[in-house]
């Protein structure tokens, strides 16, 4: 089986800072993965060399399919003027033509994963006026209409509430569950045995990596 994302030796510097040194990581589709480490450990960067935004400067990077990306609130910009509709139909863009023009595939993929994130009669609000967990659901469903083979998230429980947390969690599993690699970063270590299949300890490069709970064992120790 060809793996969802595999990284060979990749090596990211910002100047004299080395933000990824010599990672190498594996990880099959069809699970939930979790990606922990302390402030500075290189998630945000390895999450950059995963989307193509950021180039490693050594190594060698691959992501078959279509990357979702499901990011931190505190890197949107609640107060533009689009709508919970918009930014989940946003998630189509790579499958319209030129014109950006919604055709009835489209429609159908936007109205099936905002009932999926239970954010229907939401649709029309402005995205600035939901609350946390609505917006993070708002993201998720944006990876689920883009049909993602891979969806990364970033921190996806930070400021959410607890009903959305449970949305979320199961949307995460049936998407592992439909074939899909799920990658999660997150300082929630509490959650990551119930709902990571494998885990992998981060500190500018794999530390280590395997089932969670010898993962967090050894993040302890």
């Amino acid at each position: 089986m060809t793996p969802a994302i595999e990284l060979q030796h990749v090596s990211v510097a910002y100047g004299q800072v080395q933000a990824l040194q010599d990672v190498c990581l594996t990880l099959p589709a069809g699970a939930v993965h979790g990606l922990i480490g302390i402030n500075g450990a290189g998630k945000s960067t390895l999450f950059g060399v995963l989307t193509g935004s950021i180039r490693p400067d050594a190594g060698t990077v691959r992501v078959p399919g279509p990357v979702a990306y499901v990011p931190q609130s505190e890197k949107v910009d609640w107060t533009f003027p689009v709508s919970v509709r918009d930014v989940v139909t946003a998630g189509r863009h790579g499958r319209m033509g030129p014109l950006r023009r919604p055709r009835a595939a489209d429609r159908r993929a936007v109205d099936d994963a905002l009932a999926r994130t239970d954010l229907t009669d939401l649709a029309g609000r402005q995205i600035g006026q939901l609350s946390g967990g609505q917006r993070k659901r708002a993201f998720v469903a944006r990876g689920l209409a883009q049909d993602a083979a891979t969806v990364l998230l970033d921190e996806p429980f930070a400021g959410v509430d607890r009903p959305s947390q449970r949305t979320v969690s199961d949307l995460l599993r049936t998407l592992a569950d439909d074939g899909r690699c799920v990658l999660i970063a997150t300082h929630d270590l509490a959650s990551v045995p119930g709902m990571c299949d494998t885990a992998t300890l981060l500190q500018r490069t794999v530390v280590a990596h395997g089932a969670p709970s010898d993962v967090l064992d050894r993040m302890v120790h």
